[in-house]
């Protein structure tokens, strides 16, 4: 098989890769393309990915349309002298127009409902789109939608898939009885994060402030910090973050993604934005895994941070929770490999598997071949 995937910020790397190796030891023929934005040729280089970068990503909504056409364009060369017989990506708003244009179906993962302009372009044109069961939709998106129960960063955290490394502690001078805290900003400059703004100085001050009171602070932020809080700057590798996050005691920030792969490692997340998402709805209700707070209940996150560090038994409980979250859910890498590999039956095997369960814990029972 032919496989173009298409790859357009960090997190879509960590979800791909182990699939990627995969479709290699298969003998498929891959064409990976991706997008100059925060760490993401730094991660396919680091995981020894070969990919040809065809954007810079845009800011601003001028600046996305510029990157979208332009995008698109260097897509279509690509794609039309390449012949995929599929073309996969995260969100995939490029590759469902191109699709089109060569007539070969695009299988789409998301997870994202407030990206609601460029989930709109993009949805009518895929042949396939895959979110998580907790996606929650406004419209009906028809036969071509299905289901999963599980995440994102399932694909690269599930069990099967990641095994945290202690060695890799020692090089931060960090013991895993260590207390440390991973703290994420993020620039807002995505196109689901147009007109929403993140925390102000003074709250990522006070934030900052109370955690370093109680351990050791590492800040991962997509713009550059302000002199205050620069000595708190990470000097993690982005492909070692989720062995350094599997001891953390704890996750705090404006990252959805970050959150929720605290909460597939099974450490206490809180996160902080005016918008959530489906998965962090979930994860926060069924699980107790990830709690959710707006920027104007800032004081109240650092209230729920407290408690939580009062508890003695606090890792744990983490651990207990995750394990009834991977009871409910399945390994996502393996469901992406099978589902591809076998487009179009795998669509209607899956929904017959998927639509006829209606409590939560028949879909462990049923998926356990992913587990």
């Amino acid at each position: 098989m032919r496989l173009l995937i298409e790859i357009g910020h960090p997190a879509h790397v960590h979800f791909f890769r182990h699939a990627i190796n995969i479709w290699k030891s298969k003998g498929h023929e891959l064409l990976v393309v991706s997008r100059d934005k925060e760490m993401t040729n730094y991660l396919l280089s680091a995981y020894r990915i070969s990919a040809i970068c065809i954007s810079k990503a845009g800011h601003g909504l001028i600046g996305l349309l510029k990157e979208m056409l332009l995008r698109d364009f260097r897509l279509w060369q690509l794609a039309s002298r390449f012949k995929p017989d599929i073309m996969t990506s995260i969100g995939g708003t490029w590759i469902s127009q191109v699709s089109k244009l060569i007539r070969k179906p695009a299988i789409v993962f998301y997870d994202t409902e407030n990206a609601t302009v460029s989930n709109a372009i993009t949805y009518p044109l895929v042949a396939a789109l895959c979110t998580p069961k907790c996606y929650q939709s406004k419209t009906k998106l028809g036969v071509r939608h299905l289901r999963y129960p599980g995440y994102h960063e399932l694909a690269y955290l599930h069990p099967h898939r990641f095994k945290p490394d202690l060695k890799v502690l020692s090089a931060f001078r960090l013991e895993p009885s260590d207390r440390y805290f991973i703290v994420r900003f993020v620039s807002w400059g995505a196109g689901h994060d147009l007109h929403q703004k993140g925390m102000s100085f003074q709250k990522k001050r006070k934030l900052i402030d109370m955690l370093s009171d109680h351990g050791k602070v590492f800040i991962t932020s997509e713009r550059r910090l302000p002199p205050e809080l620069e000595k708190y700057s990470s000097s993690i590798p982005p492909e070692q973050i989720h062995h350094v996050m599997a001891y953390a005691t704890m996750v705090v920030g404006e990252s959805a993604t970050m959150a929720s792969e605290a909460a597939a490692i099974g450490v206490p997340a809180i996160f902080i934005s005016d918008t959530s998402r489906g998965y962090i709805l979930e994860q926060e209700r069924n699980y107790g895994l990830v709690y959710h707070f707006t920027n104007k209940q800032t004081d109240e996150a650092l209230k729920k941070i407290d408690d939580l560090l009062s508890r003695s038994d606090l890792c744990e409980q983490w651990q207990k929770k995750r394990k009834k979250m991977l009871d409910d859910s399945i390994d996502v890498t393996a469901f992406v490999v099978d589902f591809i590999d076998n487009y179009p039956k795998s669509l209607y095997r899956y929904r017959r598997r998927w639509e006829a369960m209606q409590k939560p814990k028949g879909i462990g029972q049923t998926t356990a071949t992913f587990r």
